[in-house]
């Protein structure tokens, strides 16, 4: 038993260091993600909190609030725009919102952080004279919770798309079943397609069933169209299955497939919204989370979610999700190929 047990543990050592790619890459991809997130995060690394400060015409600052803007562990975002601001500050996307010439300061009961810098500005203490006035939030707030939900829906729709179809068209090209197959007249986009078909089918109806189970055990509420939201998930679960296609049109390792399905997943998760906001990260970060589709997919589904929008609200968000999708499935057909190299 052992012998055997031995024997077949030497074969699958010897198959995965013959598979000289996958080994790089098995070497390669975690000094990929550190380098990268690295240098993504280095410049504002140490900031844990968001202050926006509204932009005067004036350069009389209040003194009192030099504490709050110049804290290490603070990031200070000049806003000339108050009704942006506000909205910003409804969705978690900034902690406080400060006028430094006037003392106005604006924070979201919701949020945690917000109460602690609200701690901070007014040295410990919560008294309502001086030269600081809370001013209230106009709008109905929107807890973490809500705000985090549809960046969830949207990250489980990322995993089931790329693994759930790049992976598995990877493992039939290598165990031969396309090599079967390119003796039928099955052409490589009727292929494809029927595989879109199918995948986006399973993720729409286990979204649905995790919308479903949580707006029933926590009452979350969609405030817009339901089906404005169904369509951003439509157009948003077509993007990432096609970009899926797309990396395994010509991969035949798995654990290089699966390599590679990680380095796109990863940066896209963290850079789309899913956890916290990009403001106040570099421009190039922030211009960079605007190539992935979970990033359009995620505002469109908070926008109708959180906010109340409608198909006019979010149809850039559909538009550019559609692009991609033709995009990527267009590139797919033409560099597929059923056998291994």
């Amino acid at each position: 038993m052992f012998t055997r047990i031995w024997t077949l543990f030497k074969a699958r050592n010897i198959e995965f260091y013959r598979d000289r790619s996958a080994l790089g890459w098995s070497l390669l991809f975690p000094f990929l993600v550190i380098a990268g997130f690295s240098l993504i995060f280095s410049e504002n690394s140490q900031k844990l909190y968001k202050a926006g400060i509204l932009k005067t015409k004036t350069a009389d600052i209040l003194p009192e609030s030099h504490h709050l803007i110049s804290h290490p562990l603070i990031q200070a975002i000049d806003i000339s725009n108050s009704k942006r601001a506000l909205s910003k500050l409804r969705h978690h996307q900034l902690d406080i919102l400060l006028a430094p010439d006037t003392g106005h300061y604006w924070i979201n009961n919701d949020s945690t952080k917000g109460t602690l810098l609200e701690e901070i500005l007014l040295g410990g203490g919560r008294q309502t004279t001086g030269p600081f006035t809370k001013q209230v939030v106009t709008g109905e707030l929107i807890p973490y919770v809500e705000w985090l939900f549809p960046g969830v829906l949207g990250m489980n729709m990322m995993f089931s798309a790329l693994f759930g179809v790049g992976y598995v068209v990877v493992r039939y090209r290598k165990n031969g079943v396309l090599k079967r197959l390119s003796v039928t007249p099955v052409r490589p986009w009727e292929f494809l397609t029927a595989q879109i078909l199918s995948r986006i089918i399973v993720m729409l109806a286990t979204t649905g069933i995790v919308y479903g189970i949580c707006t029933a055990i926590y009452g979350f509420t969609c405030r817009g169209s339901i089906y404005a939201l169904f369509t951003i998930f439509l157009s948003g679960g077509l993007a990432m299955i096609a970009l899926g296609l797309l990396l395994a049109a010509r991969g035949n390792s798995e654990e290089l497939a699966g390599g590679i399905l990680n380095l796109i997943s990863w940066p896209m998760m963290f850079l789309s919204g899913v956890w916290f906001s990009l403001e106040g990260a570099a421009p190039w970060v922030q211009t960079l989370s605007r190539a992935f589709p979970l990033t359009h997919l995620i505002e469109g589904a908070r926008k109708v979610m959180n906010d109340g929008a409608g198909f006019h609200d979010i149809q850039w968000e559909i538009a550019i999700l559609l692009a991609m999708a033709f995009i990527c499935l267009t590139a797919g057909s033409l560099l597929f190929q059923w056998k291994k190299d």
